[in-house]
């Protein structure tokens, strides 16, 4: 029998990658991640997987974002005991987004029973802050570019893969094929991480396409937030940033602080990063030196650009405040944690901002206020929404159409097979007909569920 690959997730979709690969009685899970968004995606989480939670011999994670490793407390609480391979940023980052993960899903589950929002009685959490925990110990740390066993006789090496803190490309090498997941690759121009590692030869090439019908616009990030910063201070309003807790918080933060530094943002605006978990991934950057483009010296600023808030207090003490100000708050897409109640605060006035700070799934609070909706359905109520938004269209720490096209053709040779993943369907399948056409290399979309050979 050869080596196929079934795609649980991430298929025809930007969310919920899971990539199961099989092969003589083994099977290896390529990340294991979350669905989110629209509320018929959010219902695959409570589907159970086709294969038993405990015939799957092990995980292998790309990297730390939810949508690639936030089902992985369930498929543990369901009776996966093996092994969960990850570069270090991955296991640090784990550490810190699985459990909050998991506390989010416990308190929105309690606000739903005490306010009769659910169809279920009692609502309950996909999985607990102690399931989340419970499931670390299993995560063991592998070197990037160190080739390693995650199933005897299989051999997996992970690249880098810029985007996040220690985001990687996996080559896994299984009877004789070579398959290569991109991961989610990253931007060659990124302000903090470096670029994506070249792409090694492969039979088999799982590419994600999040941006795969879009260009990044030329334009940087601190080109596009000082102007909107400056127009927000000198009205004396309150900018509410939903941020990716991971990655675009740190981003967002490193641009302001040149900012201030080179005037173009009055140095005294006050700015607030109101997220533990973002809190804890600023100061993962002075523990992981030599991962990403900073140095001790900004890597040490970075802590200290903003005021850190860590309890719930501090976070309900920040409605009390006038403008002007900043508050960045997870989650980056609004679909939960503090920054809801930040928008339901502040969403009403017209002097105020709410700044998008990256890609925007379809079905999330994001995508809605990126729309141009007028309301906001937050905690049962629809909110109006008077303020001004704005959508940073250079703030995405995904490579775009043409830097994925950039990145596959640093291939030394032409692989047999392209699955385009990890994207919307337009994107993906646009993204499809430019490898086709510009590169002649076969590939296709695979369907959610679909089992293909490598």
């Amino acid at each position: 029998m050869g080596v196929n690959i079934t795609f649980l997730g991430g298929a025809n979709t930007v969310t919920g990658s899971k990539y199961l690969v099989r092969h003589d009685g083994h099977s290896l899970l390529i990340d294991c991640g979350l669905f989110q968004g629209y509320k018929q995606l959010r219902l695959r989480n409570w589907t159970p997987l086709p294969i038993a939670p405990n015939a799957v011999n092990a995980v292998l994670l790309t990297h730390a974002h939810l949508d690639h490793s936030g089902y992985l407390p369930l498929l543990v609480k369901e009776g996966f005991g093996g092994p969960v391979y990850a570069s270090a940023g991955t296991q640090a980052l784990c550490k810190i987004l699985l459990p909050d993960s998991g506390h989010i899903q416990e308190e929105d589950a309690a606000f739903a029973n005490r306010h009769g929002l659910s169809k279920h009685a009692p609502a309950l959490p996909l999985y607990t802050r102690q399931d989340a925990l419970d499931c670390l110990h299993q995560i063991k740390m592998v070197p990037m570019h160190k080739t390693f066993q995650p199933i005897p006789g299989w051999r997996a090496t992970l690249s880098g893969a810029g985007h996040i803190l220690g985001a990687s490309s996996v080559l896994l090498e299984v009877a004789g094929r070579r398959i290569l997941f991109s991961g989610d690759i990253g931007r060659p121009d990124d302000t903090i991480m470096f670029p994506p590692d070249p792409a090694p030869a492969a039979d088999t090439v799982l590419v994600e396409s999040t941006y795969g019908d879009r260009q990044h616009p030329s334009e940087n990030l601190m080109a596009e937030l000082g102007p909107a910063l400056h127009k927000l201070a000198a009205r004396g309003g309150v900018a509410v940033v939903p941020v990716f807790a991971v990655g675009r918080a740190q981003a967002v933060l490193h641009a302001i602080a040149q900012l201030k530094a080179s005037g173009q943002v009055p140095h005294a605006l006050p700015v607030f990063l109101d997220s533990p978990m973002a809190v804890h991934t600023t100061h993962l950057f002075e523990q992981h030196q030599g991962e990403h483009r900073l140095n001790t010296r900004e890597a040490h600023a970075l802590t200290h650009s903003a005021v850190m808030i860590n309890s719930t207090d501090e976070s309900k003490a920040l409605s009390a405040r006038h403008g002007p100000m900043v508050i960045l708050s997870a989650s980056g897409m609004a679909t939960g944690g503090r920054v809801l109640h930040h928008l339901e605060h502040r969403a009403g006035n017209h002097r105020n901002m709410i700044i998008l700070t990256g890609y925007q799934a379809p079905g999330t609070r994001g995508a809605t206020l990126a729309s141009g909706a007028k309301t906001l359905r937050i905690h049962g109520r629809d909110i109006d929404v008077h303020a001004e938004v704005v959508q940073l269209q250079s703030a995405s720490a995904h490579a775009d159409a043409g830097q994925l096209l950039e990145w596959l053709r640093t291939m030394p040779g032409r692989p047999d097979q392209v699955y385009v993943v990890h994207g919307d369907q337009q994107a993906s399948d646009t993204l499809r007909g430019r490898i086709e056409h510009e590169l002649r290399w076969r590939a296709m979309v695979p369907e959610h569920g679909s089992t293909w050979p490598c």
